[in-house]
């Protein structure tokens, strides 16, 4: 029988993460419900006559059958408000500020020192008609970035209260719109996206700073990129170098199952580092979900769909946002382990029949919007992928590499000869590429395609000539050919290197990038030119090419002069080469 004595039904079995219990009256998938004595969270994912089945997103040891489970009649949502930039929170977006090294059941979010407020300064005046997104008032205190307080969706009126300015806590009241009460802190459903009113076909350019994904693969604003690699090949640090140095307003950090000791490193050097933007730290403008491998499984499971409506949160208000999940394969593992304990019937290597649904639907929330208060604003995700044994035929990277527009695949072989970042030119893509060409050709820098096409045609070229060195050696080839893999060789060295640890080069900025290619070109140019002579290909690989390899360590970030200079420097020494 089904108990509904004060809307509470009973545990009827306990499977770790998986709990039954008597079906409440009222109840609708993914509802919350609190489970046991100690009111755990957790999520109903399924309803079959009596029973509901449940995803408990704490430790579920001490549950027992017969304890109650009571519905909380609202969906697994998140708590959307000023406090959020500069914080560390779990898969539930709870705060992990005051918890304590281990985290026992309930643990996250409790305790800590009291919430102190914030500034707010109104923007709209009482009688005022408003719609979805206008702006009601500011906070000017909660990072370095201004944060509007927006009227949400589905509301639209007129202005009946304000609130003074004056400091805010997140339960305050900050106006009241046509009989609705707007807090300054409100909850949004983490598997609803939030609405916008257009979707944009692209806003513009992501820079990273990274010269091996600017130049031959970039990615656009509220685009979406894969990062697949196996272990050791550097996903981690250039997932970190691009939160670091990407040109978005604000980094959602995702760490989904991750190591404990990577979150840690990621946590500690963001709160050192210097944002280039403001002059304060970078992690007054990032957002971190940690839920790392020790953590509850299904609480990971969510992380994703949390990270994702955080960023939504923030592009509302007219911001670039980026989210980086580390990895989806771990988000993967736990979609499996829960489906496994439901009996589902299981599909490629253990993995859901859902899962290209699931995946495609984390995707799918990326892009450049106009809001809907009419600003621009961008979404853009960018997942790491870690295939068991290196394997990219497994199901979870072939599923993504059907639903993003990039690919930036991480080449183990460059990453054992210590080519970092270790992107490989062969196997990665950017479907950007176009949309993108056509963006520069009418804005910055129109000769943008036509030095990828150079790169990539030299690049290209080099690896079908390294068999044939391997086979018969270099001094077989024909002196263009040995120019040409000559040529393969300052590209790689000298343009798409770059160390995340140089105070002068972890970052790289559009000047320096096109510096640095341009330069490598002209001197390939003239060598092949010295080849077409008749000058020996031996006297052209004898001359020394450090002023262009040294140049991406000399010049600073923006410093295209320097490049310029050495670039001069070595087409002068070639000039005397006979």
């Amino acid at each position: 029988m089904t108990s509904t004595r004060n809307g509470t039904g009973r545990i009827l079995r306990v499977a770790g993460p998986l709990v039954e219990a008597e079906h409440v009256g009222g109840t609708a998938m993914h509802d919350l419900v609190a489970l046991g004595e100690g009111e755990l969270p957790g999520e109903v994912v399924a309803i079959r006559d009596t029973v509901d089945t449940i995803q408990a997103y704490e430790y579920t040891g001490g549950l027992a059958p017969g304890m109650p489970c009571r519905p909380l009649g609202r969906p697994l949502s998140a708590a959307l408000g000023p406090g959020l930039l500069g914080g560390i929170f779990d898969g539930l977006l709870r705060p992990l500020k005051a918890a304590g090294t281990w985290l026992g059941p309930g643990a996250a979010g409790r305790g800590g020192d009291e919430e102190p407020g914030w500034s707010f300064t109104p923007r709209a005046a009482e009688g005022e008609r408003v719609g979805p997104g206008d702006v009601l008032g500011e906070i000017h205190d909660a990072g370095p970035l201004p944060l509007p307080v927006l009227v949400p969706p589905g509301c639209a009126g007129a202005v009946e209260r304000i609130a003074a300015p004056g400091r805010l806590t997140a339960d305050d009241a900050v106006a009241t719109v046509a009989g609705t009460v707007i807090p300054l802190t409100a909850r949004w459903p983490v598997r609803t996206p939030r609405p916008v009113r257009e979707r944009l076909h692209t806003a513009g350019a992501l820079n990273t700073g990274q010269r091996a994904i600017d130049l031959l693969f970039p990615v656009a604003l509220g685009s979406t990129v894969a990062v697949p690699g196996g272990f050791g090949t550097g996903k981690t640090v250039l997932l970190q170098q691009i939160a670091k140095w990407c040109d978005a307003d604000v980094i959602v950090y995702v760490g989904c199952g991750e190591r404990g000791n990577e979150m840690a490193d990621v946590i500690q050097e963001f709160g050192a580092l210097s944002d280039p933007r403001t002059g304060g730290r970078l992690a007054d403008r990032t957002v971190i979900v940690a839920n790392t491998s020790n953590m509850p499984m299904m609480a990971r499971e969510a992380s994703v769909h949390t990270g994702v409506t955080v960023a939504e949160y923030f592009r509302d208000m007219g911001l670039h946002v980026v989210v980086i999940a580390d990895s989806t394969s771990r988000w993967a593992e736990a979609l499996r382990e829960f489906a496994s304990r439901t009996g589902a019937l299981p599909a490629e290597e253990g993995y859901p029949a859902g899962l290209a649904s699931a995946i495609a639907a984390f995707y799918e929330r990326a892009g450049a919007v106009t809001t809907l208060g009419g600003r621009t604003g961008s979404v853009t995700v960018i997942g790491a992928v870690s295939p068991p044994g290196g394997d990219m035929a497994e199901p979870v990277t072939a599923h993504t590499q059907r639903f993003v527009r990039c690919l930036w695949t991480l080449d183990r072989e460059l990453a054992y000869a210590r080519h970092y970042p270790a992107v490989s030119w062969a196997e990665s893509f950017s479907r950007d590429t176009e949309a993108l060409d056509a963006h520069h050709a009418t804005t910055d820098d129109p000769d943008r395609p036509a030095r990828r096409a150079r790169v990539a045609a030299l690049l290209a070229e080099a690896d079908r000539l390294a068999d044939l060195v391997d086979l018969l050696g270099i001094t077989a080839l024909p002196a263009r050919e040995r120019v040409s893999v000559l040529g393969g060789r300052l590209v790689r060295e000298g343009v798409l290197q770059q160390s995340a640890l140089s105070e002068r080069d972890a970052y790289s900025g559009t000047e320096k990038t096109a510096a640095l290619a341009e330069a490598v070109l002209a001197v390939v140019a003239r060598c092949h030119e010295l080849a077409d002579a008749g000058v020996p290909a031996a006297h052209i690989e004898e001359v020394d090419f450090s002023p262009v390899l040294r140049a991406r360590e000399e010049a600073g970030p923006h410093d295209a002069a320097t490049v310029d200079a050495l670039r001069a420097t070595m087409l002068a020494r070639l000039g005397e080469v006979s």
